[in-house]
């Protein structure tokens, strides 16, 4: 005899948990289901040992200030934005404000807050949209999902022709041609760029990256990370809110298989063999995983599972951790290594042939004594090796770089933790080491989100809905996919 409950949520990233919760929250009986041992996802922060304590993946982060309110999440609220600097090998650090810019360009000084104001108008509009549960176009779509598209126009034709046209503009362009219409120096410049190619296998040349800017922005409240060490303290909460309202959490429960009969999402089998039923089942894995691996081509029909083979993932971030004497002279705040847009674009070109790069765009955030690098490029398909082999080589390639702006950092590592494409998938369940279950791209997003025609978080398979990064939403940090999936479910 199985279990039965009204919802069954696949994975507890932030995502699950916040869908979990939002449905917990309206009185459905809620199970959650977790592969690992503990609670988050890449939403994760864990220990590698004594006063070793990172983000794994996701550096800190934040929800949506509207989901802490609808949950009354009690989580920190950064009361300052930490600094976002780009490091010089002058040791001139360029710190993105008016008054550091001066330093490289009074007519860039001039333009940042104009800078400023765009893309904040532009992350509002975004934010609007993620809130928007999408139709299914070009399917015919429902009432209440038209509605929610009559909504969305109605906040656009609010926002102003001049800044609808300034949102929508940009969108394809390139993170070069968008930040070279505000700046000319070069610094400045490839400063402002690397937010765009941040967790995406792309380079500031790349068309759509002048999207991807703006998503990260929003994600980020802002350019630099915060809450960074307390990445666990967001799914922590989600976690404690979701009891709080009658909600069931299993760890170390791993779904190996959907059961669909006729066409319905009825039951999850475990990895234990135990079965258990429910009205309703939400996946927070990938669409890839979700439809390949845990329901299966043969339930499908074959243009959707072709469609589904055809997501792009293509992850190329690694991580590494190190557990210093704290001496390391590391400014606080997100630092860049991004010193030109073309640097960034030979980076990123490393990847397209399946190379690691041997100069590498870094981002470095610091905790107490811990200093993470993400890593890029590193894709998850090498061209030669495999990443038994190559993994240490990310660690060495970081150091190389990091040490031409801090020559002791090498001598006060005491422990290293390195985190792979091929860990990401494998430790975190996140298939080709994508961790926004999907790249960011023209067309993987808004209604093409994870596929076309399936934007609404339903699929073919009755009862059987998707919350993860992977849908409309999704990528990075911000629980607007769970909240959605919960909306539609409910």
């Amino acid at each position: 005899m199985t279990t039965h409950y009204d919802t069954i949520i696949i994975g507890a990233g932030h995502n699950g948990l916040a869908a979990a919760a939002y449905l917990a929250k309206h009185g459905k009986k809620v199970l959650v289901l977790e592969r690992r041992g503990i609670v988050g996802g890449s939403v994760v922060t864990e220990s590698f040992g004594d006063s070793f304590t990172v983000d794994s993946v996701q550096t800190g982060g934040a929800l949506r200030p509207d989901i802490i309110k609808d949950l009354k999440l009690s989580l920190p609220t950064p009361t300052e934005k930490p600094n976002f600097i780009s490091l010089q090998p002058d040791g001139n650090h360029l710190t993105l404000n008016a008054e550091s810019i001066k330093h490289f360009s009074e007519k860039d000084a001039a333009r940042w807050p104009e800078f400023v104001r765009f893309v904040n108008k532009a992350t509002n509009i975004l934010d609007i949209a993620y809130s928007t549960i999408m139709p299914r176009l070009p399917k015919n779509m429902s009432l209440s999902e038209g509605y929610g598209l009559m909504e969305l126009g109605l906040d656009l034709r609010l926002a102003g022709r001049k800044d609808m046209l300034n949102f929508i503009r940009p969108l394809p362009m390139t993170a070069q041609e968008l930040v070279e219409e505000y700046f000319e120096s070069e610094i400045v410049k490839a400063a402002i760029a690397s937010i765009a190619i941040h967790g995406s296998t792309l380079g500031p040349m790349s068309a759509g990256t002048g999207y991807t800017l703006i998503h990260n922005w929003l994600n980020r409240g802002g350019l630099s990370h915060v809450n960074v060490g307390k990445a666990s303290e967001i799914t922590n909460a989600l976690s404690n809110v979701l009891k709080s309202f009658g909600g069931e959490i299993r760890t170390e429960a791993e779904v190996i298989r959907i059961c669909v009969e006729n066409q319905i999402a009825k039951r999850v089998m475990l990895a234990s063999g135990e079965e258990i039923s429910a009205d309703t089942i939400i996946s927070s894995a990938d669409p890839k995983h979700t439809f390949l691996q845990l329901v299966g081509a043969m339930e499908l029909p074959p243009e959707f599972v072709w469609k589904v083979q055809s997501i792009k993932l293509r992850g190329s971030v690694a991580k590494v951790h190190w557990l210093t004497d704290g001496k390391h002279s590391i400014p606080e705040g997100t630092i860049v290594l991004a010193p030109t847009i073309k640097y960034l674009e030979k980076a990123y070109d490393a990847a397209k042939y399946g190379e690691i790069s041997k100069r590498p765009y870094l981002e470095v955030t610091t905790s107490g004594n811990v200093v993470s690098i993400h890593f890029q490029f590193a894709p998850y398909r090498l061209k030669s090796g495999d990443w038994g082999l190559e993994k240490q080589r990310i660690e060495k390639l970081a150091i190389a770089a990091l040490s031409e702006y801090f020559p002791n950092l090498q001598s006060l590592i005491s422990a290293s933790q390195i985190i792979t494409p091929l860990d990401l998938e494998q430790t975190y369940g996140l298939t080709e080491g994508d961790i926004n279950h999907g790249q960011l791209m023209l067309d993987q997003f808004l209604f093409m989100r994870p596929i076309p025609g399936w934007s609404n978080h339903k699929t073919p398979i009755d009862n059987l809905y998707l919350c993860g990064s992977g849908v409309h939403g999704g990528g990075g940090v911000s629980g607007a996919a769970g909240r959605n999936a919960a909306k539609v479910v409910k």
